[in-house]
Formats: structure tokens, C-alpha cells, sequence
């Protein structure tokens, strides 16, 4: 047998390896897959992926071939993908209002693959995924401006969904109208009350009359079925899009920083993974001096830092309030496992909403 004959045997056996190794890995890809579909994340994982390629390619011994591994990896990573969003093409994101709202476009960012369902209100998108019609929702939970989504608090501490991920995309606000109207002829504004703080300024300084929708976009539809000239829709420029309006002026937001923050919701809640650097909470103290300065000190005394507590009334008492809180730390850890069992002790109630690596921007 020639080098050559035994070189082309090597190359064949190794071939017939890697096909079953390939074969295993692409399975492990479709698990992947059906784990992200049940906890509502997003396909893309570039720190991961980094991680991965470059584990591996400390493997490889021989300089020469590295550069040609590292492309072999990426391009072995991109069809794992490609399988996984197949695979996810059936998923179903519920989202609250109709397409245009700006839920319904984050959602299509996060879920690119998935059939994005509008419903009614937060709380129809939510009980979507309770019963099962969909398999996460996408929901707003604060603004940078116009501050916290009251209502999608509320559901997350009466409700039974996990948040396993965190998204902030930019807003941008337009008024719109329908074709041939100018700002002097508009005498109300209509969109969700969000929007509607968001452009405060924008609204007093025209002198407009302000009118509540359920969302931005079902302001913007609202506007098109009317034809009227003297009413005006608040919303994004896919709205305007979508039903056929003008932009009669852009970027009517007081802030130029104007951004949101979008909770995924799924029925599952996502192992605590030793990457998950952020986690959420919710809790109630008990009905003694001092239980909300101890459940503080807690927090802190185990290594956590405490970014964000917020106060809701509970509603079932009059004054009583639960509290919701966001931290820095991985609350897998043994010392997040202390924490919550000390917490325990000084919370009549206390729920792990989720944890995550990092808040990604869409």
C-alpha cells in the first residue's frame, strides 16, 4: 500500500468517525433546541460560542491547523443553529396588541423563527402560556423614561411563569397620522399610556388632547379606520407602516435614551446555570419592625448586590406590599443557597423569578 492509499484510509476512517460524532452532536443540538423552546431563550449565544471555539481550539497542537479548526468550528456551530431554528419554527410568543406594537417587534427579534401571537392585553398574553396556547410571552416590564410596567409586575408575583431572560430595545416614538395631515391639524393623540408619558413634553408644548389605547399599534389602526386629520396616532415607524399612516414627525420622545425592557415568561423554570450573574425576586416580609431592613442585609451579607427593589401594594390588604428586587450574583451558588434559605426565615413569601447571564439588547 502507498503513503498515498494509506493517507486516503486515515482520511476515510476519520470520516466515518466524525459522521457518527457529527450525527451525536446535531442530537444534542435538537435538545438544546427543545430546552430554549420550554424556557423561552433565544437561539444566538455568542459568548457562548466564543467560549466553545476557543476551548477547543487550545486542543489542537499543531499551529497550522488552528485557523482551519476555528473556521471548521463556526461553520459546525452555524448548521447546529440552522437545525435549532427549524426546530423552532412551530414556537408560539404571545405578545400584547396587534402587529405593529412595539412588543410584537421585539418579540420577532428575540424569536426571529417562532409565530408571534398578539393578544388583547398583558394579561391575555400572559394566560397564554399558563394554558398552554403558546410557549413563552413576551412582555414589558420598565421603561427608562416613563418607569415601571405596573401591571406586568403584579403578574409576575400573582402568576405561576418564570422570567428566564431580559431584553432592552430602544423606542423610538412618532406621531402618526393618515396621509395628507399635517401636526397643525391634529387636536388628540392617541396610544398606550406608556407612550403617552414617554412624550408628555412633546404633547404640551402642541397643546394635543391625550386619548389611552390598549397599545401603540392599536392607536396607529384606530387612526387609519378613522381618516381623520385632527387625530393622531403615537407609536413606531412599523406601525405606521403597517396601517398605512405618515410620519408626521419623528422621534417625539422626551428622552433620547428611551428604552425598554422586555421579560421573556415561560411555563419552566430555567436551571440556575453557574454563568446566571443576574437573578429576579419577589418577596414579602413579615409583620414586624425591622423584617425588610434584615431581608436587605441578607441579600448583602452573602456577596449579592442588590440593583433594583421596587414596592407593590398586594392588593389583598389594605397597605400591604410585596417587593420586587433584581441582583448581581448567581443565586445557584452555595452562597445564594444560604441566602435564600436566610431569606426564608424572614419572608412570609418568597419566589425566585428567574435567573440569567446578562440583559441582552435587541
Amino acid at each position: 500500500m502507498t503513503e498515498l492509499e494509506k493517507a486516503r484510509l486515515a482520511i476515510n476512517n476519520v470520516d466515518k468517525q466524525m459522521a457518527e460524532l457529527f450525527e451525536q452532536r446535531m442530537d444534542a443540538a435538537r435538545i438544546v433546541a427543545q430546552y430554549k423552546k420550554e424556557n423561552g431563550l433565544k437561539i444566538d449565544d455568542f459568548a457562548r460560542e466564543e467560549q466553545v471555539i476557543s476551548n477547543n481550539t487550545a486542543l489542537i497542537k499543531d499551529e497550522d491547523y488552528k485557523s482551519y479548526y476555528i473556521n471548521f468550528l463556526r461553520e459546525t456551530i452555524n448548521l447546529s443553529k440552522l437545525l435549532q431554528h427549524r426546530l423552532l419554527e412551530g414556537m408560539r410568543v404571545a405578545y400584547s396588541g396587534v402587529e405593529g406594537a412595539f412588543a410584537n417587534i421585539v418579540a420577532e427579534r428575540i424569536f426571529p423563527d417562532a409565530n408571534c401571537v398578539g393578544y388583547k392585553d398583558f394579561k391575555a398574553a400572559y394566560d397564554a402560556v399558563v394554558n398552554g396556547e403558546c410557549d413563552c410571552a413576551v412582555l414589558p416590564i420598565e421603561n427608562s423614561f416613563n418607569g415601571d410596567v405596573g401591571k406586568v409586575m403584579d403578574l409576575s408575583f400573582f402568576g405561576s411563569l418564570y422570567v428566564n431572560g431580559i431584553y432592552e430595545a430602544e423606542i423610538v416614538q412618532n406621531l402618526l397620522g393618515v396621509k395628507g395631515a399635517k401636526r397643525e391639524d391634529i387636536k388628540t393623540v392617541i396610544s398606550h399610556s406608556q407612550a403617552l408619558g414617554q412624550c408628555a413634553s412633546y404633547i404640551e408644548e402642541n397643546g394635543f388632547e391625550t386619548q389611552e389605547a390598549v397599545n401603540t399599534a392599536v392607536a396607529a389602526k384606530t387612526v387609519a379606520e378613522s381618516g381623520d386629520k385632527a387625530i393622531a396616532a403615537i407609536g413606531s415607524a412599523e406601525a405606521a407602516e403597517k396601517f398605512g399612516l405618515v410620519k408626521i414627525e419623528a422621534h417625539i420622545n422626551e428622552s433620547n435614551q428611551n428604552s425598554t425592557r422586555f421579560a421573556v415568561f415561560s411555563r419552566s423554570e430555567k436551571a440556575h446555570l453557574a454563568t446566571d450573574n443576574h437573578f429576579i425576586m419577589l418577596f414579602t416580609v413579615n409583620n414586624a419592625a425591622g423584617s425588610l431592613g434584615k431581608a436587605i442585609s441578607v441579600i448583602g451579607e452573602h456577596g449579592f448586590n442588590l440593583k433594583a427593589l421596587k414596592s407593590r401594594p398586594t392588593k389583598e390588604l389594605v397597605w400591604d406590599y410585596y417587593f420586587y428586587a433584581e441582583g448581581e450574583g448567581n443565586i445557584g451558588s452555595e452562597q445564594g443557597e444560604k441566602m435564600l434559605k436566610k431569606l426564608s426565615e424572614c419572608c412570609s413569601n418568597l419566589k425566585i423569578l428567574g435567573s440569567f447571564e446578562k440583559e441582552i439588547r435587541v
